[in-house]
This record gives C-alpha cells, structure tokens and sequence, in this order.
C-alpha cells in the first residue's frame, strides 16, 4: 500500500494459495479537488459495470468449483483477493501494489511488533482487463516476476517479454484481430476505409497496426482519427464530421466500449447514417451498446470480431444466488454499489426506516431478486471474456499442479531441483504456466506460445435486429489462426449489412473500373483515388481495376468494349463489297462494249470507215482494249502469289499492246498524208508487216521487262498490320519498284509518242480525221495516269488498288470513247457518210 494513502476496497476470501484479481468494475473515476492543505478524500468511482462484475463473479465461480473438485489441487484451497482498477492505469497500479503490499502482524502474545512485516505476495495476478492498465501493472508486476494472466488485455506491445516478462494472458493479441479484419477487408474488397481509435494502449495500437496493415494490402485508410479521453462533444463531433466528409463507408471503430458510446452518441445527434461499422473486439458483444434501442438504426449490421465463446455449466446458478442478506455479503464492498444499481434503491436505509436517503432513491425491501431482472449481469448466452476468466483461473491451478508434481530430481531449475509447494515463489510459477498446455472440459486446447499468447480463434460477429426488436449477435464466421491459408471462414447468406441490406457495401475512393478500362492515378490524391480511363484501340484490359492495358498482338485488334482481342478484319478489294462488284461491272460492261463495237466492225467490215487506215489494227486493237477491260479483274479478289504476278504483268502488257496499235495506226496515217507528196514513196516502209513488226517489238520490250521482273523479284501478297488500325491490308507488293516504275514508264513513254505523232497529224486533210481522234484520246490517257501517281501514292489500303484499277478501266474507256464511238456512230446512225466519195470530198476540198 502507498503510504499515507487509503486502502483499496478488497474482496477477499482466505486459502492456502491465494490468487490476486483486478477488474475495472466502475468505468470511470471522479477526480477531486486537491487543495494541498490535507489529506485528499478516497477514490470515487463511478458507472458501475454489470459486465465486468460477471467478469469477477466468474473468478470466484472457477476458484470455489477447484476447490469442491479437489482433483486438481487435493487437499488444497484456493483464495482470492479481488481488487476494482476503476477502469484507471492509476487505480491499478495502486491495487497492484496492494496485492504485493504490507500489514502489521504482531509478535509474541501481549507484545506488539513496531515494524511491518511482508504477508507474501499473491503468486499470481489474474487482470486487468483494459490495455492500458495492464500495462502499467504489467511493468510493475514485471519488476518481481510475478505472473500476470490478463482476460481482455489485447494490445500487441504487451507481448514483448522483454519489457513484460511476466505477462500472459487468455485473450488473443491485436496483431491476430488485426490479421482477422484485413482478411475480412481483402474479401469483401473495401479499399476505402476510415479507422477511429480510443486515446489509449488498445485504441491507439490496434489501430496504427490495422492502418499499416490496410496500406500494405493496396487498400487506403480515408481517415485516421482519436477519440479523446475527454470525450468533449466538439472534439467527437470534429470526428463525426470528418466521417462524414471522407466518403468512406466502412469504418473501424478500434476502442473500448465507453469510448465507442461517446462516438456513437455524436453520431446519432448529427444523424449520420449509411455507415458500415466494423467493431473490435472490445466493443462486439457490449450490451451497453446493443441493448439501448437508439443505437440499433445506426449500429444494425455492425461486424467485427470477438473471441470464442463458450457455456459454463452452473455459472447462472452461481450469479443469480448474490444477495445483500447472505452471510458473505458484509464483506463484499462491491454487492452494494451492484445491488443498488440493479434495483435503484439504497441498502442503506433498510435499517434507518426512512424512505429517501439522499440521493433520493428508496430504501432496499429486501424483496429484490436477480431471477426477475433482466441484464448483462445474468445474461451467459456471450460467455466471451468470462470464459477467458475461466481458463486464466484454471490455466494458473494447472501450473500449480505440474509444480506439485514435479520428481525429486527431475526439476526444471538450477540443479535440477524442484520448487518449495509450502513456498511459492512466483518465478517459479511463472516458470510453469508457460508450459501449460492441456485440453479444458469444452475441447479447447489450452497453451501459451513464447510471447504468452493463447492460439488466436474468433467468431466472425454479425448484429441483427430479431423479430421482437432485440439485437442479436449472429455467428456468420470464424476466424482460426491455426488452419492455414484458409484463416477466415465466411456464411455471407448470413449476413445483414447497415440499413438492413443483404448487398455488400461499396466503400472506395472511386468507383471500380469495369474491365475496358484501367485505372489512372489522380495528382496529390492517395493510391486509391483515381478515374477510370477507357483503354486505347488495340488495348485490352479484361478485370476489373486493372493497372495497365495490354496491348493486341499485330494481328488483333481490341473489341468494342476494350476486353478481348478480336483478329483484325482483313481488307482486301473483294468481289463481294460494293467499290468491287462496281469496278466489276465497270469492267465487264466496257469489255462488252468493246465486243459489240468488233461485232459492228465486223459486220461493216467492208465499208470505207472500217477499211480506212487498215482495219487488222482497229482489230487488234479492240482486242487489246478488250484485254485491258478484263485484266482490271485480276485487282479484285483476295491477293495471290499468282494473282499478284498475273495483275501487273497483264496490265503492263496488255496496255502497251494496246498503245503499240494506236501508236501503229498514228504512224499510219501520218506517213499516209507524207506519202501522197510528189516525189516520196514512204508507204513502203509502212506497209502491214512493218505495222505488225512495230507492235511486236514495242510488246516485247514490255514482256521482257516483265519476264526479268517476275524473275528477279516478282510481285507478292503482303499483309500491311499498323497498330494503329483495326484492320489488316492484304495487297500485292511490288516486289521491285524499280520494275513497276520501268513498267509504267515505258508505257508513259509510249503514250507521249504516241500523243507528239498525232498531234502532229490532227490536221490532215481528211474527212474523218482519225488523228485528231488519238490526240484526244492520248491527252485523256495521259491525264489519267499522270493524276493516277499521286492517288495511288496517297490512298490508304485497299483504294490504292481502287485508284489502279479505275486509272486502268478510265483510259481504257477513254481509248475506246475517243477513237471508235464516233466510228460506230456514222456506222450505224449516219451511213450516208460512210462512203469513199464523202470521205474524199472534205479531203479534195480541203487541199485547194
């Protein structure tokens, strides 16, 4: 004891082995006013806590149980001295001391001893329950290695031994709770979660683990803030404040049960609803929150974890036999404050006779019974931390007995020698409870590991408001540290989320980006903040959140919804699409022209328009324009390696085949008009072998430049795949530019000289002027393949085929148009002119 201090209201009961017990029966203490000048007044505690004197009945419900057993300890009793820490780390350093304190014993029989003897201290402490007083009575305790087994006490610093040697306890550390919710986090997929922690050892580090562990797991904390000890309404209302701003919607709330109260009255004054809230284990199962009907609008679907719970044959009975009247209750110093807290009456008036004391309640009847009175106290259907009580009871008489038993000679100290069972040293004790390990009544294993923490086992706790109106506390998992991967166990079809809702709330700083999208970090916002940013084409992303997208291969392409790589349309001028079945017909329709215009010449074949200007050319001509209409569709279709050869060839020979005949007819005429001067006779160099000899060697040079083409390097498929386009190009690469360029060269050089020598000629003194007719037709010939080099350079895909085959089908109609439709047109529509002497008379008139 302090010296100069008051003793601490003690229950007690004697025995050979005396246990110590500290329990915060009142929540709070009421701190008085010092004036220095005396002595200040005795301690008041006040709010008595229901819960936890169960707490402490169950200690003495387990002590007096080994006791009338008496297989554990035979012919050993067991006692108690039972402190109240007042919820206050001052208190229960103050009660600790007095457990290892002093009393005055006398001497000889009439003498009186002057000085204070030591009456031992307790080998073993059982207590406290809160954190933050066990670890200042843990420190102490620590200091003479005395065991200390706590019931409630989860902070996870207590569990290094080297500043608390002597500490265990029967309550699983926050580290484990912690893992528990971060499982329970990861499963449901919140990435947004807010975390309010109480003022002290419990509140402060479960909450800074559950932060750091939440960061870890790529989930972010949207707020971090304390609930003072103060509880000052515009300090709490700051915080209800900043849940409400944070737009997180499930919070952690990490603190005992009294400052989860203070919290969840500011929340239900400002009205804040829609909040899923995770709990921790101090406050699940606390009536002093599930039982007042205005929390359970707000508190309805809560979840968190509490320890494994279990019932205690006969502990009811036990509980519900305290009364006022029994022969030990004069020497309990806390049934009063329970009993007239229960009842609301004063005890002590029953002698006095009066009716109102002053504190204005009325005197006790006696009458009063704890069978009709509904509570925490008497309520075992959550025996949680009372079963923890229990096996830190027995765990601490299982040492005892491992002590008592030990062999002569087989001892675990120095030695080998084995402890004084008359004179208990704690050390000793403490020595034997960390080897404790045994298998309880209700199929628990019983152990501590070397942190002395038990195995870490929780129920996965749901609130749910039952048919008559009363919050239940419905199992829907477990979580066992023990099974492996699979730790968390979760019924989901069980659960009842805030609101009454059977969905799974959505708490995250933004919503989650659907597969098609990734996720784009916003600036100075944390990890989980960001907008969702729909893929590139040709990227895909097929889950949600996705960081990146994926990129197609070459010869894919995205979907439209960005979540799958389709292969790429392949493009091609095909007969099936419109451009194709068009130049198709263009093609066959001028090829059909240029039959019926053979069809005419032959059946005029002896008139003087068709004999004019010798009519093998007009035929070879027509049927090399026939060709050119035809080989435009060898561009159409799907590329080859023989299409690709036969289109360019066939165009490059059958053209200039085409141009060699009109550059024939051109010289024809040209030499014809030369001809008729006095004094030449030019014709004989021009007769019809010459003109076949001419076409012949102008073709050939063509098919040699072709054959060398086809040889060297010759035209072949080719599939154009830009990354930037959702299509794949199949065309025909030229295989030698230098080939296709000579190609098209030659026959460009043809049609200049073709073009000069009827230019030439466009004057002479006939009356159907066939060069004027070449001229015109080689000026639309030239003007389309001059106009045909840019566009096929410019034209993406398949329209640069496009350009090539409307440039072919283009001057070949205009070949066809220019030279022969007037021919046919005096054929059949004017025949009166197709006469030798019309066609001679505009000639001889001419000359003169």
């Amino acid at each position: 004891m302090i010296p100069g201090s008051m003793p601490l209201p003690v229950l007690e009961k004697k025995g050979d082995i005396i246990l110590g017990g500290l329990f915060s029966l009142h929540d709070m203490v009421v701190e008085p006013s010092l004036s220095f000048t005396s002595m200040p007044p005795p301690t008041q505690c006040t709010r008595f806590n229901f819960r936890t004197f169960r707490w402490m009945q169950t200690m003495i419900f387990a002590i007096e149980e080994i006791n009338k057993d008496g297989r554990l300890l035979p012919n050993i009793t067991l006692g108690y001295r039972i402190y109240d820490s007042c919820s206050t780390p001052y208190q229960a350093l103050k009660a600790a001391m007095e457990l290892m304190g002093t009393e005055k014993s006398s001497g000889a029989e009439g003498q009186t001893q002057s000085e204070d003897t030591c009456r031992g201290t307790v080998p073993a402490v059982i207590g406290d329950g809160g954190s933050t007083q066990s670890l200042v009575v843990a420190r102490f305790l620590g200091v003479f290695h005395v065991p200390q087994v706590s019931y409630f006490s989860s902070c996870a610093c207590l569990s290094d031994k080297k500043e608390f040697p002597a500490f265990l306890r029967t309550m699983p550390s926050d580290f484990f709770q912690v893992d528990a919710l971060i499982q329970l986090v990861k499963h449901f997929g919140w990435t947004w979660i807010g975390v309010i922690a109480g003022d002290d050892a419990y509140g402060r580090g479960g909450a800074n683990i559950f932060a750091d562990k939440v960061r870890e797991l790529g989930a972010c904390v949207a707020l971090h803030e304390i609930i003072p000890k103060n509880r000052a309404q515009a300090a709490i209302s700051s915080v209800v404040s900043k849940i409400r701003s944070s737009g997180a919607r499930v919070i952690l709330v990490f603190a005992v049960e009294q400052d989860a109260a203070a919290l969840f009255d500011e929340v239900l004054r400002q009205g804040l609803t829609g909040i899923q809230w995770l709990a921790s284990e101090a406050w699940i199962t606390a009536a002093v929150l599930s039982t007042p009907k205005e929390y359970h609008h707000i508190l309805q679907g809560s979840m968190g974890f509490a320890i494994r719970q279990a019932r205690i044959p006969g502990l009811q009975e036990f509980l519900l036999r305290l009364h006022p009247t029994s022969p030990d209750a004069h020497a309990d110093p806390f049934l009063r404050p329970f009993w007239e807290e229960v009842f609301q009456c004063s005890l002590g008036l029953l002698a006095e006779g009066q009716e109102l004391n002053v504190k204005g309640k009325r005197p006790c009847s006696g009458a009063e019974d704890l069978r009709t009175v509904t509570n925490i106290y008497s309520d075992v259907s959550q025996l949680r931390i009372s079963y923890n009580v229990y096996k830190a009871v027995y765990a601490i008489v299982h040492a005892l007995k491992a002590m008592r038993n030990c062999a002569k000679g087989k001892g675990p100290f120095p030695l080998q020698t084995c402890p004084d069972v008359d004179n208990i040293q704690p050390w000793q004790l403490l020595h034997y409870i960390k080897q404790v390990e045994y298998l309880n009544s209700f199929g628990d294993e019983i152990k501590f590991d070397e942190n002395g923490d038990p195995a870490a086992m929780y129920d996965l706790v749901n609130w749910q408001l039952s048919p008559s109106g009363e919050m239940e506390f419905v199992t829907v998992g477990k979580f066992d540290e023990m099974t492996g991967k699979e730790k968390l166990q979760i019924q989901e079809r069980r659960i009842v989320w805030n609101g009454n809702q059977t969905k799974v709330p959505l708490s995250v700083c933004s919503s989650i980006c659907p597969p098609g999208t990734r996720k784009a970090i916003r600036p100075n916002f944390p990890i989980c903040c960001h907008d969702c940013v729909v893929c590139t084409a040709g990227e895909i992303s097929n889950q949600t959140d996705a960081i990146e997208c994926v990129r197609c291969l070459p010869e894919f392409w995205s979907s439209a919804d960005r979540t799958a790589c389709i292969p790429k349309e392949v493009e091609f001028l095909s007969f099936s699409d419109t451009m194709g079945i068009t130049l198709m017909a263009i093609s066959l329709i001028g090829s059909f022209c240029t039959c019926v215009v053979v069809f005419i010449f032959s059946c005029h074949r002896s008139t003087p328009i068709v004999r004019a200007n010798n009519s093998e050319l007009s035929f070879l001509l027509l049927f090399s324009l026939t060709l050119c209409f035809l080989c435009s569709l060898t561009f159409i279709g799907r590329p080859s390696e023989w299409s690709c050869m036969l289109r360019h060839t066939a165009f490059g020979i059958t053209f200039v085949l085409c141009i060699s005949c009109i550059l024939g007819k051109t010289i024809v005429v040209l030499m014809a008009f030369k001809a008729t001067l006095p004094g030449r006779n030019i014709m004989k160099w021009f007769g019809p072998k010459q003109q076949k000899a001419i076409i012949i060697f102008c073709t050939l040079v063509q098919v040699i430049i072709c054959i060398v083409w086809l040889v060297v390097a010759p035209p072949t498929p080719r599939q154009l795949m830009p990354r930037e386009s959702a299509i794949i190009i199949l065309l025909c690469d030229e295989g030698s530019p230098v080939a296709f360029a000579l190609v098209l060269g030659y026959i460009g050089l043809l049609a200049c000289l073709c073009l000069v020598l009827a230019f030439l000629a466009r004057k002479l003194p006939d009356n159907f002027n066939e060069a004027r007719l070449i001229t015109f037709s080689m000026l639309i010939f030239c003007a389309v393949w001059v106009a045909f080099i840019p566009a096929y350079i410019s034209s993406p895909g398949k329209y640069s085929t496009v350009t090539e085959v409307f440039a072919i089908l283009a001057s070949s109609y205009g070949l066809l148009g220019c030279i022969f439709a007037p021919k046919c047109y005096i054929i059949l529509l004017r025949p009166e002119k197709n006469t030798r002497k019309h066609l001679m008379s505009k000639a001889t008139t001419d000359k003169f």
